[in-house]
């Protein structure tokens, strides 16, 4: 079954044509490899496939439905559903916020009662490799290392059938590396989640992918 799927998008930034009728599919449980040359368009694709940007044509589709034409419930579930982890990790997170505000502010949205939250953190953190320790801090107080797991906590806390993640490993060093891409895949053997897989790395996409698109 198709979780998520794009179907020839084009995108364009004023007169500069990033790509043009372009395809991807990613069914449930799957990884796909999103690879190509800098400047193709892979962070923009990511963008359009978790509804941040939407295509100038073509369509995206979850679970059948185009994107474009959900209502305000259906767009929610989409939403909640479909989870980005981006290239910065650090810089995903409010500067001014601790990481235990930001990532309880997505417990909140998923209506869990605020007596909970930490609980439900500490345990996701552990999960993770993380100390609760780090809910206190702010994300210029934390390693990228950190900042990533955290963010990945983060994403997977609304139960997502989807994440894409945009060069997830690329600013951190091998050893954390490694360790950052067993977590994904132990969560994926778990939860039987997708991933759409971003990177410039053959080696990392090759470990990780089922299948490689180029874009």
């Amino acid at each position: 079954m198709l979780t998520l799927c794009a179907r020839e998008i084009t995108h364009a930034y004023g007169n500069h044509e990033v790509f043009r009728d372009f395809s991807i599919e990613v069914a449930a449980g799957e990884t796909v490899g999103l690879v190509g040359p800098s400047g193709c368009g892979k962070s923009t694709c990511a963008r359009i496939l978790a509804g941040l940007e939407a295509p100038q044509s073509g369509t995206v589709e979850f679970c059948g439905t185009d994107i474009a034409g959900m209502n305000g419930s259906g767009y929610e579930v989409f939403r909640r559903s479909v989870q980005m982890i981006f290239q910065d990790p650090a810089g995903s997170f409010n500067p001014v916020r601790t990481i235990g505000q930001s990532i309880s502010a997505v417990l909140r949205l998923a209506g869990v009662p605020k007596a909970e939250h930490r609980a439900v953190l500490v345990e996701a953190l552990q999960k993770a490799g993380l100390q609760d320790e780090i809910l206190s801090r702010y994300p210029d107080q934390i390693s990228g290392g950190q900042a990533q797991r955290a963010g990945i906590v983060r994403g997977l806390l609304i139960s997502p059938s989807v994440m894409i993640l945009d060069e997830p490993t690329s600013a951190l060093d091998v050893s954390v590396q490694a360790q950052i891409l067993h977590l994904l895949k132990e969560v994926q053997r778990e939860r039987g989640i997708s991933y759409v897989f971003i990177s410039h790395d053959t080696a990392v996409v090759s470990f990780m992918a089922d299948r490689v698109v180029r874009l």
